[in-house]
């Protein structure tokens, strides 16, 4: 397997490297989230322009037909940054998902919306008890007439609050716990009958629990009664983006604490000097590329046959969980109290990567996936 970068994917790391340096530092960031939209429209009218809204979108719908590894590289770009435009949710969520069950008319209408910054999605599927399971549904989707109409609940639904449109994942058959009646429906985020509680997450995201009452479906993308094979692809993919963002706030982490280490003076000697704190040093750096590995290989298994799909963005999932939370701590303690305060950007980035841990299921369960995808092999 070739793990070089292509001379393409080179410039667009370093070009995006480049632009958040100049556009992104951590004093404008913790100016941007603490507006009520949460990031800029500037910034994403930018992305926009520069083409990476556009990036894993096909040529024929206004995109520039890369696939996971490019999205993997701006990804860990955004989490060394804290990037909050919902980038995730809009690009590589909600277009996935239309470009995998969407038909030829839905793809022409709404990618090219994607990709000049027009339009933003997010996805629901998330509800009370389902702890993780996809599948877990009772939202329902009842034919009306010749369309469908979404009734249920849907909880922690990020970046619903700037969404133009949500993909409802709903039951049209079967009990909640089925795999099969399950689909993808697309509903206007402000229509009669969407009823929205907006809140901010720990890591100073945007989300909703959303309550949907008769609301009309404005397309189903593919068979209303078979897409959870295609939900599970598209959020195995998702999982690759999520660790290489997770890889990109270790790696800051790191960076920071190094820095400190050198610099914080105790007993006339720069702290750095001492061998315990550099032993702490080695082992964040071993979890840092260790889950840098396991991201890579997630992406690059982005397209691979299901079973070996899933065992990679599971074992990506359980790396970054684990190794997430103990970079974070050991770089808070490391940093002494001031590790605590708002004003660094420590506390910040562990705060993401909690998030990050939780998103699509933690650790433990994807532990407990990945045991029973090889027991099933």
């Amino acid at each position: 397997m070739d793990f070089q970068l292509s001379e393409e994917q080179k410039l667009l790391a370093d070009s995006v490297e480049s632009w958040l340096q100049d556009k992104y530092d951590f004093e404008r960031w913790r100016k941007l989230v603490k507006t009520d939209l949460g990031y800029a429209e500037e910034n994403w009218k930018a992305m926009a322009e520069l083409g990476w809204l556009a990036m894993p979108l096909p040529e024929e719908a206004g995109g520039l037909g890369g696939g996971a590894v490019e999205c993997m590289l701006i990804a860990e770009r955004f989490g060394k940054h804290l990037v909050a435009e919902p980038y995730l949710s809009t690009v590589v969520i909600g277009a996935g998902l239309i470009l995998a069950a969407g038909s030829k008319a839905q793809q022409e209408e709404w990618l090219p919306q994607i990709a000049e910054g027009k339009a933003k999605w997010a996805f629901a599927f998330a509800e009370h008890g389902a702890r993780f399971v996809l599948h877990e549904v009772n939202t329902a989707a009842k034919k009306a007439g010749e369309g469908w109409m979404i009734s249920g609940k849907k909880i922690v639904v990020f970046d619903a609050p700037s969404a133009d449109k949500l993909i409802v994942l709903a039951r049209s058959d079967g009990a909640a716990a089925d795999r099969q009646g399950l689909g993808l429906f697309v509903v206007d985020a402000n229509g009669k009958g969407v009823t929205r509680q907006d809140y901010r997450t720990v890591d100073n995201r945007r989300a909703s629990d959303i309550q949907f009452d008769n609301v009309p479906v404005l397309g189903v993308l593919g068979d209303p009664g078979n897409a959870l094979e295609t939900v599970e692809a598209v959020v195995d993919r998702a999982i690759g983006y999520l660790a290489s963002e997770a890889v990109g706030a270790m790696q800051a982490l790191y960076e920071t604490t190094l820095a400190y280490l050198k610099t914080r003076k105790q007993f006339g000697r720069p702290i750095g000097d001492f061998q315990v704190l550099q032993h702490r040093m080695v082992d964040m750096m071993i979890h840092v590329e260790s889950s840098r590995s396991l991201a890579l290989l997630a992406n690059l298994k982005a397209d691979a046959a299901p079973a070996e799909r899933a065992k990679a963005a599971a074992a990506a999932k359980v790396q970054i969980g684990k190794s997430g939370r103990w970079v974070g701590q050991q770089s808070i303690q490391l940093h002494g109290g001031m590790g605590m305060t708002d004003e660094l950007n420590v506390g910040h980035y562990m705060k993401r990567l909690m998030m990050i841990d939780t998103y699509f299921g933690h650790a433990d369960y994807h532990q407990r996936r990945f045991a029973a995808l090889a027991n099933a092999a």
